[in-house]
């Protein structure tokens, strides 16, 4: 199996990896975003997956492309099926995730705090009576503190966002008027493909003009909660979660066999990192409505990048 655990090429300046994703910073102002096949959980990489990052590259791909006309984004070029030239931004710090379903799983969900009694949360009041992954009256922004340093987000408001000098007013009105009409135009396509767009981040920055521009990713299934349509209604009606892709195999089958914050990883069979990646082929093609084609050029996926970078290399 192909795999691009890694993605250093020293020939490449200003070199940051993330958990998932490799960066390199241009002098002209643009940035190297390399998607490597790492998958993260439990704050350690667990495994790689092959072919996922592509499938996320191209996955962000299509909805950059869908939703072109609703904002500005950071892409520049694709020179690789792993890889977006990117315009380098200033990211804005505010995480932000709209929702259209009363769902989720995390500390900071709405479901979770609708638990414990709150009705009151994200500056917006949710009626009593709400049941297990019911349709929100209307999509909602639950904005969140975004800790650069490893630290926990932290449940915002419009007016703290403001008052704490996190954003401008007039940044939070564009901001929110940008999530909220991507987020439909998302809801709009993936019911067009059998599928629900339940929730999704979002991560916004400024460029040198004070712009704010979409950055990271859109609606890739890392990104973003789907649900088969099909299976919805029926689903609910009996206090069920509905289908969706479920690619956390690895992430169960580890944390059912340690402790995955303080324990070695144990061995992961490969049965089930290749059943996690035809997870991923079928969440782009049911997505896109695409076929998935895999780029198997060069001796390796490392090798391939490599030369689709050289007019990079200084």
């Amino acid at each position: 199996m192909r795999i691009l655990s890694e993605a250093h090429y020293p020939e490449l300046p200003n070199y940051y990896r993330g958990k998932v994703r490799e960066n390199y910073d241009l002098p002209d102002g643009s940035r190297i975003i390399i998607s490597t096949d790492r998958l993260s959980a439990f704050d350690r990489i667990l495994t790689c997956i092959p072919y996922k990052g592509q499938v996320l590259t191209q996955t962000a791909r299509y909805w950059f492309e869908k939703t072109s006309d609703i904002c500005p984004n950071h892409v520049i070029s694709y020179p690789d099926p792993n890889v977006v030239v990117g315009k380098r931004l200033e990211i804005l710090p505010v995480e932000i995730v709209v929702r259209g379903y009363l769902a989720g799983t995390t500390g900071t969900s709405i479901l979770t705090l609708y638990k414990k009694g709150e009705r009151e949360m994200y500056g917006i009041t949710l009626p009593d009576g709400m049941r297990d992954n019911e349709k929100l009256p209307t999509a909602i922004i639950t904005p969140t503190s975004k800790e650069f340093d490893g630290g926990h987000d932290e449940p915002l408001t419009p007016a703290e966002i403001v008052e704490k000098k996190l954003l401008t007013a007039e940044q939070w009105e564009t901001l929110s008027r940008y999530a909220l009409a991507l987020f439909a135009r998302g809801q709009e396509l993936a019911a067009e493909r059998g599928l629900i767009l339940v929730d999704t981040k979002y991560e916004f920055g400024t460029d040198e003009n004070g712009t704010i521009i979409l950055a990271d990713e859109i609606h890739t299934p890392d990104s973003s909660r789907y649900w088969i349509a099909d299976s919805y209604q029926a689903s609910f009606e009996k206090g069920e979660r509905p289908q969706s892709f479920d690619k956390d195999f690895v992430r169960a089958w580890v944390a059912e066999r340690c402790d995955p914050y303080l324990d070695p990883i144990p061995e992961i069979p490969a049965s089930l990192v290749e059943e996690t990646s035809k997870v991923y082929i079928r969440a782009f093609e049911a997505i896109t409505g695409l076929p998935f084609q895999p780029d198997d050029s060069g001796e390796s996926p490392f090798a391939r990048i490599r030369q689709n970078l050289a007019s990079y290399f200084p």
